[in-house]
């Protein structure tokens, strides 16, 4: 079954604050720390905390950088290269040289980790969108990217974080609706830079994920944030109707004035009553006896109805429309059918409402037996339909053709209910 994470970027998003919803959504801490203390990396440490943003109690997870022993602003964690260096973001001394990463590198400290594969490979996807929006911001090479040192070794512990944490919820799904972005400039080390800055500015066209401007003159979505909600995000629009099974709250570094934290959740969609979802694919390379035995499974698998609705595809190819009903909680297990027993390389699905006639069985005796009657009703709408297989049942039994039994049967329905 998909599971599906909701992030609500109302305040913005940043690397620290996403490690911090997840693991406030109930992700293993136990696990993140023995991936992190496998990097043996003694550059830094982190403390997990419950805090407060104006009122609002959330998770907080803080990166120490142990040479100095002092909080790196996580709210303002960008990935460098050529010169783009934040001077408010961490001030090193004299004896303090720039040790510099390049993407190669931290690919390298990414695979000594010890954790899996879909980690490793989550972290390093996440890492080459921050390494292609500042490439195309600096107009250099992927190669020619660079990282300085802190903001190497920050982005590292929250990239490879966040994936940790995204493996262990099991998380399939990602909705990512918009992101709210402040306004005003940031103050680099060369001067001042628009907010949102390139990096994001890039990520956010690149991954089409919508930016909604907000009240805060202040940075609100980091690149190393947004390249996280890029790199997860499957999804841009949320059901039309859903549950919180849970939710974790991050909370963010900087002082907006008011609360500023990253919600978290996990959601279910659900459907009104009477409504169900139409799977739909084009098949024009099957034969009659294979489209016959995929109708059989998907309807031994729980299917409302499956039918084939003959048409003509490009270049006059004749073909059939597959259209399958079924139950929202049935919806994988249906696609996966479709794939296994069709040739079809890709399907539609759609929710739809439907109005159905209120129906009630019962049995009626005939000289033959008994047969099975469906009764369905709207109002004064009433109608009569003895069931196949029990007709079926009866009439080879006693040797009389299908209608006539059919026919008797229904018309003893009619007269038991003075019809």
């Amino acid at each position: 079954m998909t599971k599906t994470l909701y992030l609500e970027g109302a305040c913005g998003i940043s690397g620290d604050m996403t490690v911090a919803a997840l693991l406030d959504l109930g992700a293993d801490q136990k696990k993140l720390e023995r991936v992190l203390n496998s990097l043996h990396l003694n550059e830094f440490e982190y403390r997990i905390s419950s805090k407060t943003s104006y009122g609002i109690r959330g998770c907080d997870f803080d990166v120490l950088l142990t040479h100095e022993h002092s909080s790196h602003e996580h709210s303002h964690e960008h990935a460098h290269s050529h010169g783009h260096e934040h001077s408010h973001e961490h001030e090193h001394g004299p004896h303090h040289p720039h040790e510099h990463r390049h993407l190669h590198d931290v690919y390298e400290i990414i695979d000594h980790a010890e954790t899996t594969q879909n980690v490793k490979d989550l972290a390093k996807k996440i890492f080459l969108i921050v390494a292609q929006a500042e490439s195309k911001a600096h107009g250099c090479s992927l190669e020619e990217v660079h990282f300085h040192e802190v903001g190497a070794i920050d982005s590292i512990v929250d990239i490879l974080s966040a994936a940790v944490l995204i493996d262990d919820l099991q998380i399939t799904d990602c909705v990512v609706t918009s992101l709210t972005e402040g306004y005003g400039t940031v103050t680099c080390q060369h001067g001042e830079l628009p907010v949102p800055v390139p990096a994001v500015l890039n990520i956010a066209e690149a991954s089409g994920i919508p930016l909604r401007p907000g009240e805060v003159r202040s940075e609100m979505v980091t690149p190393t944030g947004i390249a996280i909600a890029a790199a997860l995000r499957t999804k841009e629009t949320l059901p039309a109707q859903f549950k919180i099974i849970r939710s974790g709250i991050g909370l963010g570094k900087r002082d907006f004035g008011r609360a500023n934290f990253l919600r978290a959740m996990i959601i279910e969609e659900t459907l009104p009553e009477n409504q169900v979802y139409v799977i739909e694919c084009n098949i024009d390379d099957a034969t009659g006896e294979e489209l016959g035995s995929a109708m059989e499974k998907l309807m031994d698998a729980g299917a409302k109805d499956v039918h084939f609705i003959p048409c003509f595809m490009k270049k006059g190819r004749p073909a059939y429309i597959l259209k399958i009903i079924t139950d929202s909680q049935k919806l994988p297990e249906m696609e996966e059918l479709v794939f296994r027993h069709t040739s079809t390389i890709g399907l539609r699905k759609y929710p739809v409402d439907r109005t159905c006639m209120q129906r009630e069985f019962f049995t009626v005796s005939l000289p033959y037996g008994d047969v099975l009657i469906k009764k369905c009703f709207q109002g004064n709408i009433v109608r009569f339909y003895p069931e196949y297989d029990s007709v079926k049942k009866v009439s080879e039994a006693a040797g009389l053709p299908f209608r006539t039994v059919l026919d008797q049967a229904k018309a003893m329905a009619e007269k038991q209910n003075e019809l």
